[in-house]
Formats: structure tokens, sequence, C-alpha cells
């Protein structure tokens, strides 16, 4: 695979991304709005598009007690960032479940075959994720907090989540983690809200994304 970079969704969704944390995240809203790629539009500020050969999620995921954890990598498909006086502004991401990689048994194997049917991601019904942004809040230097709408299986959350961003002419880094409770998006398998006595089997209702993009070259 390319660039398997370990990071810190989004994107996107990507994250990343079945993890290690142990409680569920709340959300800070729900909203339906649907998060498809954003058709990005005239003004003056820059959109810069996202280089999906260095661009990358990374998952984690784990069982309840986070002994067993799992690792693995999902691919942007294609994106878009919005700056503004080099700050971003806003920005859609796309991302392609069809990519869905273990880190260490790559895209074909047991594993990867499971969180693609219907005990997980459905991707057969559900081909592609998506991450909107609806906000960004300053925090310190590069460090903002960007409020977003994911959607995973058709299913549209807000969610908030730490962002670092490094703006240079013609280029933008981004490096990110969102943390999800997976339930939200009606991932179930395993997980102790909806089974009884699985015992050391129960699954951790907690997704984590590492999320690298990398933006560049202006679209007229």
């Amino acid at each position: 695979m390319n660039n398997k970079l370990s990071i810190s969704y989004l994107l996107l969704f990507i994250t990343p991304l079945i993890f290690s944390c142990r409680e569920a995240v709340k959300d800070e809203n729900e909203n339906n709005v649907s998060a498809s790629v954003l058709s990005l539009h005239v003004g003056d500020e820059k959109y810069l598009m996202i280089n999906t050969e260095e661009s990358v999620v990374t998952w984690k995921g784990s069982n309840l007690n986070g002994i067993n954890t799992q690792t693995g990598y999902v691919y942007i498909s294609k994106g878009e960032l919005m700056i503004e006086n080099r700050q971003l502004m806003g920005g859609a991401v796309e991302v392609d479940m069809n990519t869905i990689e273990d880190k260490n048994h790559g895209s074909d194997n047991k594993l990867v075959n499971h969180l693609k049917d219907a005990d997980f991601f459905n991707v057969k019904k559900f081909p592609f994720s998506a991450i909107s942004i609806t906000r960004v809040t300053p925090v310190n230097g590069g460090n903002k907090k960007v409020t977003a709408n994911l959607t995973i299986k058709g299913i549209t959350h807000s969610v908030t989540f730490p962002i670092k961003i490094e703006v240079m002419d013609g280029t933008v880094k981004a490096n990110a983690k969102l943390v999800i409770d997976r339930t939200k998006w009606d991932v179930r398998y395993k997980s102790a809200k909806f089974y009884d006595n699985l015992a050391n089997q129960t699954m951790s209702d907690s997704i984590e994304f590492h999320i690298k993009i990398i933006a560049k070259n202006r679209i007229n």
C-alpha cells in the first residue's frame, strides 16, 4: 500500500476509522444533513484539492478491555479544503470504504472481509463515507477545533475533533484525531449495548481515526 502512515478519519474515515478507546465518545450534536463531498464555488478563497496519494486515514479498534487491538488503513477518494488568509475555513472529504486494509495482512483477509460485511460497514450497500466541515474554531497557532458532519452507512451525525493545520505556499498539511461511538452509525457488532453475555468478546464501542491530509493545487 502507499504511504502507510500512522497519523493523528478525517477525514475522512475515515479515524480509522474500530479503536482502542475504552469509553464511548459523546458527539456534541446530531445532524441529518448529507455529508457528501462539497461542490466548492467561486470567491477570493483558495480551494485546494486533497492529494489522495499522500493522504491516508488510519483506524484502530479493540475489544472492551483494550487487550486485543486491530489497526489498519482506509483511503481518501477525493476531497477539497477551503483556505482563506492562510486559515482553514471549510472542506469536505470522501473515503472509499472498499479500500479498507489491515496493517499486518493487507486488504484480502478474514478481518477485512468481515469489516466490509453487514456486521460492520456494509460496504456493498454503502461504498463511501464522507465528512464535511461546518465550523472551524481557532485554539492556538495551527491548532483548531473542527465541527463536521460525518456520514457512515448513510447515517449523518455532527462530530467535533482537534486538528493541526500547517499552511505553506500552495500546500496544506492537516493531522487530526477523531473518536466516535460506532453504534450511532449502526455498527453494532458485539456491542454491550445490544448483546448480552459476550464476556471478553465484547468490542469497544469507540472507533478511532487518525487522519493525515495533504492538499495542493489551487482550483480555479
